[in-house]
């Protein structure tokens, strides 16, 4: 009886897709209404536009998507041909299977609330790295990076009137230095 249990137990994987250009958001959404499980990891950055800092979601992977699928009940083959869809990535006649620790690895470091991930000021610059910040009262000044203090803010030594001081700033205010 534990034998037809497993021969009846869903088997699913996840897939790695290759979307069209500019097409992944469209290809979700068609994804999602076969009833596929999709993961579309997506990244939250700061860009300077204008002078100002404002949050822009790109692809953490552009044109790449995961599926999952029960290969008992559901087929490749429709995915292939969903709008958005350029292919399904293989390797010679093999469909790529991507090690579920993998997609729920992704999944665990993006914030929990929004789904997106966040890039850090610790994942740019290292302890003593030159650094410049970029906006506020402070902008154009040159200091050394000290630590990201987490919630998006980093510890920055600067030389102030002949003297070090510790500041702490907006991690989005912050670029290397040219020098």
């Amino acid at each position: 009886m534990d034998s037809i249990q497993d021969i009846d137990a869903p088997l699913l994987r996840w897939h790695l897709v290759l979307a069209k250009p500019a097409s992944e958001e469209c290809a979700v959404t068609h994804l999602e209404r076969q009833g596929y499980g999709v993961y579309f990891p997506r990244l939250q950055q700061k860009v300077l536009r204008r002078g100002k800092w404002c949050d822009r979601v790109t692809a953490l992977f552009p044109r790449y998507l995961f599926v999952r699928l029960d290969s008992v009940l559901q087929s490749l083959a429709p995915v292939r041909s969903t709008f958005g869809v350029a292919c399904v990535v293989r390797f010679g006649v093999d469909y790529m299977v991507v090690p579920e620790h993998v997609v729920t690895t992704l999944q665990s470091n993006a914030d929990q609330q929004s789904g997106l991930h966040k890039l850090r000021a610790a994942d740019w610059f290292k302890r003593g790295d030159v650094v410049r910040i970029a906006a506020g009262a402070l902008s154009g000044l040159e200091g050394i990076f000290e630590s990201d203090d987490g919630n998006e803010r980093v510890t920055i030594l600067l030389n102030l009137l002949g003297r070090e001081t510790r500041i702490q700033v907006d991690a989005g205010c912050v670029v290397r230095s040219a020098a």
